[in-house]
């Protein structure tokens, strides 16, 4: 299984591999996040499937918000909290995650200082002699990566405040649903769809971008 630095571990992955399937999963498909989670309840290695699942997101959402320096710290830091947490699990939802990324969001908002600094310096960083336009600083709203990114778009991130950046990029770069990033953050859809359309008119007026382009 993949790991990151440091002493993130879970139970060895030929134990696991060699578990016999539970009574509630069929042998012939895969468990679920939630199935997973279940059983490790009783067996605690099964959590190394969810680990394998998504480490590797979660490692490369973290890196886009805070650099290589911290990924891996808050990769370990959110599969250690949730395997802690994982009998406070809502079974009902089989994908877990907008709960990891829920996780990760809150270990990331101890680095807000970092994030904001990053994303100054990068809004110095000149551009090249291409110049694209603003039609392509609007395209990166949605789904450019921090090493991407065009210096007037990480200005105008920096300018949001911690909460509609989280919500921003849970959408943009996590490519999570409203109804998902809700969950991630813990509050109601109709609040996701009103910060969104605020956050959005912020980026519009600092890139100043047409209503349309955005």
């Amino acid at each position: 299984m993949r790991t990151v630095s440091g002493d993130t571990r879970f139970p060895a992955a030929a134990e696991r591999d060699g578990a016999e399937p539970s009574d509630a999963e069929p042998s012939d498909a895969e468990p679920s996040d939630a199935g997973l989670i279940e059983a490790s309840l009783t067996v605690p290695e099964r959590f190394a499937g969810v680990f394998d699942r998504h480490a590797d997101e979660i490692h490369a959402y973290a890196g886009r918000r805070l650099g290589p320096e911290h990924a891996d710290d808050v990769t370990a830091e959110t599969f250690l909290v949730a395997f802690r947490k994982r009998h406070r699990y809502d079974t009902s939802r089989p994908d877990a995650r907008p709960w990891l990324y829920g996780i990760a969001g809150n270990l990331i908002s101890g680095h807000r200082r970092s994030e904001v600094r990053r994303l100054r310096a990068l809004a110095r960083a000149p551009r090249d002699a291409g110049d694209r336009g603003a039609h392509e600083e609007e395209r990166g709203t949605e789904r450019a990566s921090a090493a991407a990114l065009r210096p007037a778009l990480a200005a105008a991130l920096a300018g949001l405040s911690g909460a509609e950046r989280d919500l921003l990029l849970l959408v943009a770069w996590a490519d999570l649903s409203y109804e998902e990033a809700a969950e991630a953050l813990k509050i109601p859809i109709g609040t996701v769809r009103s910060r969104l359309h605020r956050v959005r008119a912020k980026l519009r007026r600092h890139l100043d971008l047409p209503e349309e382009n955005v």
